[in-house]
């Protein structure tokens, strides 16, 4: 499993990026979940998780409104296959990492591809 976290988002951008991984690899959301505005000044934070499969169905450029900050989290493997999807359909800024035994921490901003 992958957690991923949106952050820095419009609603609508946050709901873009989930809609392409949950075509992409099974998660632990209803398909007719979509992320939610919450009251008041706070920035928003926006978590699913994702099961990276060996087989998973490639989209093509997808638009944003904005940037979006994502961290994905987990094993090496599944981290590369998010990174792979959403590269896949988002132009991908390569923030940071952090690595440990059994997992890694990926952090990027995401943009519409040109």
């Amino acid at each position: 499993m992958v957690t991923v976290s949106l952050t820095g988002a419009s609603r609508e951008d946050a709901a873009t990026v989930f809609g392409v991984l949950r075509t992409a690899f099974p998660t632990d959301r209803p398909s007719d979940d979509v992320p939610q505005e919450q009251p008041g000044d706070r920035s928003a934070v926006w978590s699913a998780e994702f099961e990276p499969t060996q087989e998973w169905i490639p989209t093509g450029p997808m638009p944003l409104e904005g940037s979006v900050t994502a961290t994905l989290q987990g094993d090496y493997v599944a981290v590369d296959q998010l990174f792979e999807a959403l590269s896949t359909t988002f132009a991908v800024e390569h923030w940071g990492a952090a690595s440990g035994d059994q997992e890694k921490e990926v952090d990027l901003r995401l943009g519409t591809k040109e």
